[in-house]
């Protein structure tokens, strides 16, 4: 292992004061990376964020069951973690979109139409322009939800920002629009981009291949299976049964499918290959490695770009297992992210067969992590670059990386790897 990265005093942005700073992509899933979302901007706002869009948990699954469309949970999450905090407005805007109605359903409803109308008093602080603008797309979604007169929908534990997005995609019939106009509403960094990594108004599945040959559909039964519960996720290990064995594969299947024949291959979103051909440095971001990181991963034409890039190619450990890595070693993680890309177990004709140091060259490992670190079996990997990157300990989840000094650990990586092609040219 090479020598640990301590945390600095100085501020990031200081190693690029001679560069413009680093452009990065950062695969990631709507929760584990936003607690360093914060701490990024100090070093650069030109981020690429890509997120998948078949999350179905939660208030999510709500919306997506009664009027379909994609997932926008994740895309939410990390707009509001983007979003201003200047102002004392800005604050109130993001306090509404990130509001969550209670888990009492009668109670959820009648607060949802104290929102709707006008009356609730998360709308202090709102200015007329802004009050005007996101009502009318909670308008516009409530407008929607009553005309499926057959179905009733259950506001229970709702994101009022959830709701905005759906009202907002449903309106413009485009999700690229409502990202635009949340983006907008809330302010975030004009060089900052938030993009779901399969562009769609259409329901998107996930389902996962097990190596003793079950399948099984839809995200959260992956992840955290529920039963029809509104309440938050636990996604720690020890809160949900274990799968019966590893996770071979992911992949999309139809909306009413449950087996490998009903596979599907959607389109990634072209601005996720543009950014991919030209940010400094590509990150996977600790997470859900298979229902978070690899459903950006298996789609046609980014394990290609990706390998062909020479840069900073970064993967952030997990501190500890959860359902999907129960057992894992870091080798372990590389090897789930290097099949992904070459889509190893997917359609013969579109495998492609590349190692793990075509996709990754740097590993960044939180102190006093749970998850093994093989140096010897990453080696034979090629992998040869392995930071260890001071870690805080959570209430909530435990070990997690200290935002500072992982924010430094990527400066350094961004500027050690621009000097040394300075150096070169």
């Amino acid at each position: 292992m090479s020598s640990s990265n301590r945390s600095s005093s100085s501020n990031p942005s200081c190693s690029t004061s001679h560069h413009p700073p680093p452009s990065l992509l950062v695969f990631s899933g709507g929760t584990a990376f936003n607690g360093v979302v914060e701490e990024l901007k100090k070093l650069t706002t030109r981020v690429a964020h890509v997120l998948p869009v078949s999350d179905d948990g939660g208030s999510t699954a709500e919306i997506v069951r009664v009027l379909g469309g994609p997932a926008v949970g994740d895309i939410r999450s990390r707009c509001l973690r983007l979003s201003d905090q200047s102002t004392s407005e800005a604050l109130a805007v993001r306090t509404l979109l990130g509001h969550r109605l209670t888990l009492d359903a009668q109670e959820a409803k009648s607060e949802w139409y104290s929102i709707v109308e006008g009356e609730h008093t998360l709308w202090e602080g709102v200015s007329k322009p802004y009050r005007e603008t996101i009502r009318s797309f909670l308008a516009y979604f409530q407008n929607q939800i009553l005309r499926r007169s057959n179905v009733s929908f259950c506001f229970s534990n709702g994101s009022i920002g959830n709701f905005f997005f759906a009202g907002a995609r449903i309106f413009f019939d485009s999700l690229e629009a409502a990202i635009f106009l949340f983006s907008r509403v809330s302010d975030i960094p004009v060089e900052s981009l938030v993009l779901p990594v399969i562009s769609t108004n259409d329901r998107l599945t996930l389902g996962c291949e097990l190596w003793d040959g079950i399948i099984i559909r839809g995200q959260n039964q992956i992840s955290h299976p529920t039963i029809g519960s509104m309440k938050p996720v636990d996604k720690g290990i020890s809160s949900v049964p274990a799968l019966p064995s590893r996770i071979k594969r992911v992949f999309y299947m139809s909306s009413e499918g449950s087996s490998l024949l009903h596979e599907v291959f959607p389109t990634v979103n072209p601005t996720v290959l543009e950014q991919l051909s030209s940010v400094d440095c590509i990150i996977y971001a600790m997470g859900s490695l298979f229902t978070s990181i690899c459903p950006s991963l298996v789609l046609l034409g980014v394990g290609e770009i990706i390998s062909s890039r020479a840069c900073p190619k970064v993967l952030l450990l997990n501190s500890t297992h959860d359902r999907e890595t129960s057992g894992f070693s870091a080798s372990c993680f590389v090897t789930a992210i290097t099949d992904a890309l070459n889509r190893t177990y997917g359609n013969l004709h579109n495998c492609l067969k590349l190692p793990p140091s075509k996709y990754i060259n740097t590993l960044l490992v939180p102190k006093d992590g749970q998850i093994p670190v093989d140096v010897e079996n990453l080696a034979a990997q090629g992998i040869f670059h392995v930071i260890t990157v001071d870690s805080l300990q959570d209430p909530k989840v435990g070990i997690i990386f200290d935002p500072s000094s992982l924010i430094q650990a990527l400066a350094n990586l961004s500027s050690g790897f621009k000097n040394k092609n300075v150096t070169h040219t």
